[in-house]
């Protein structure tokens, strides 16, 4: 980018800068890593009372990391693609110093020694933390709610969850806090509060960024070292995959990462699309199906072959991920049940109850080995599949976002929020990566679509997102409303 295009491009406050910007004015002195995170404090003390997006707020640790991030620069030496550039950290991730209560009230002083991978990696990469961001307890609800730290709301509607279970980090980013919010995925946690709050969000292959799992030894159960994944989420898809960049490296702690390039070779032209509206789950909502078509229409236009396609595997991968990861979870519910607190426990009731319609309620050792055999053959098909057509397009969610707590009203609640979302699930199960892009807004809310690649193709997502981007522009980062279409 030129310098007349980047001084045009980063007109306005400072909080308002991408990230891409933020780091290349510090870089080129253009402005300081002090002044970025001053803007960015003064932003969140403004808008963060209303929406609860951050429930850790850390303006002198900010400060000092700005202020050193200014010296790095005076000294000439080497910086980060992320320096002097404002993050959040989920309360989930440890970062020293910090509680990793992951909103129960049980561990709110449970302070971390060191960083996560992910969060080192963010550090090395120069990044300035300014605070942690909210998640529902236990992090393993698509709505954002604890009884630590209260709720979050979706600044595009209060009555709307701003999803989860990386909810807060979603809602900081699109009011413009900063301009990336850390998140994980094994569930949707990253795509489905980017669908909702109208930003970008990427679940990477896993393997692609180091992380932690389950006990401070790494003795996670099966399930997330195998599925749960580490990601950003930004405003736009070039600091999408510069935070992307920044935490893809190798960390020992990490038992299943892999050193794989950010670039693969080129796709065959034409690049074929499979656009999947359903797997026989739940059809989408009109807002949904309308998004579905605009996307494939600008792939289209842009010399993509988008054709509709048929794939029941995902239909059986949203099942299996029910199975596998909430039988695993059965190791541990009954620690939930004692200190996770109300709302969680209503939700892991109904998802029993609603997966027992598949699973029984007593599933047995042999039926759990079994499933992880389905696993693989499912992976296998569609990897097959995906030599043909190597992206695929489908609803992040078959309904608008969700209204609050939707999920433990009752099971029969519960049997549609999960059905609605189950591409949330079925992709996790695979391995593959995925992509949430809002397409637009109706009723005031935002609405997109979702992208998948090839296992370690995350740059072929990358850019079929950004000819989506260059048809919408939605406006973020907001001021956060009232009500529907009214700021606050």
């Amino acid at each position: 980018m030129s310098r007349d295009g980047m001084e045009k491009r980063s007109s306005g406050p400072l909080w308002q800068w991408s990230a891409t910007q933020m780091a290349h004015g510090v870089k080129t002195r253009q402005v300081s890593a002090r002044e970025v995170a001053e803007s960015c404090i003064a932003r969140i003390e403004e808008v963060n009372p209303k929406i609860n997006a951050l429930v850790e707020f850390s303006p002198r640790e900010a400060r000092e990391m700005a202020d050193n991030a200014d010296k790095a620069v005076a000294a000439g030496g080497p910086l980060g693609i992320l320096h002097g550039v404002p993050v959040s950290i989920k309360i989930n991730t440890d970062q020293i110093g910090h509680p990793t209560s992951d909103g129960v009230v049980a561990w709110k002083e449970n302070t971390a020694a060191q960083d996560s991978p992910h969060a080192a990696a963010l550090r090395r990469a120069g990044a300035v933390f300014l605070g942690r961001s909210n998640s529902p307890a236990i992090s393993y609800r698509w709505f954002t709610d604890n009884e630590l730290h209260g709720q979050s709301l979706n600044p595009w509607d209060p009555t709307r969850t701003p999803g989860g279970s990386s909810g807060g980090a979603a809602a900081a980013v699109a009011t413009g806090m900063m301009p990336i919010g850390q998140g994980n995925d094994i569930a949707g946690s990253i795509r489905y509060p980017a669908y909702g709050c109208g930003i970008v969000g990427i679940r990477p292959t896993v393997g692609r960024v180091s992380g932690t799992y389950g006990a401070p030894d790494g003795s996670g159960p099966l399930c997330q070292q195998m599925i749960l994944v580490q990601g950003p989420m930004a405003r736009n898809i070039p600091d999408l995959r510069i935070a992307l960049a920044a935490m893809s490296e190798f960390d020992p702690r990490d038992p299943v990462f892999a050193p794989a390039p950010l670039e693969g070779p080129p796709l065959k032209r034409p690049i074929k699309v499979g656009l999947v509206r359903d797997a026989g789950i739940h059809k989408p909502v009109a807002a949904v199906d309308s998004a579905l078509d605009d996307a494939a229409r600008w792939l289209g236009e842009a010399g993509y072959i988008v054709e509709e396609v048929s794939l029941p595997l995902f239909n059986e991968a949203m099942r299996l991920w029910w199975f596998l990861c909430m039988e695993e979870f059965r190791t541990i519910y009954p620690l939930v049940k004692e200190i996770g607190g109300v709302m969680v426990n209503k939700a892991a009731a109904n998802y029993y109850k609603v997966a027992e319609a598949w699973w029984g309620p007593a599933p047995t050792l042999t039926d759990y080995i079994t499933g992880y055999g389905r696993r693989a053959a499912l992976i296998r098909q569609l990897q097959t599949f995906m030599e043909d057509y190597p992206i695929l397009l489908l609803p992040t969610s078959a309904e608008m976002i969700h209204e609050h707590d939707k999920d433990i009203v009752n099971v029969e609640s519960c049997r549609k929020v999960m059905s609605s979302n189950w591409s949330m699930n079925a992709i996790p199960i695979l391995g593959h990566p995925a992509l949430s892009v809002p397409t637009g807004n109706v009723g005031g809310l935002p609405v997109g679509v979702q992208l998948v690649g090839r296992r370690f193709r995350e740059d072929t997502i990358f850019d079929a997102a950004e000819i989506i981007e260059a048809r919408f522009s939605n406006g973020t980062p907001i001021n956060p409303r009232s009500s529907v279409g009214v700021p606050a």
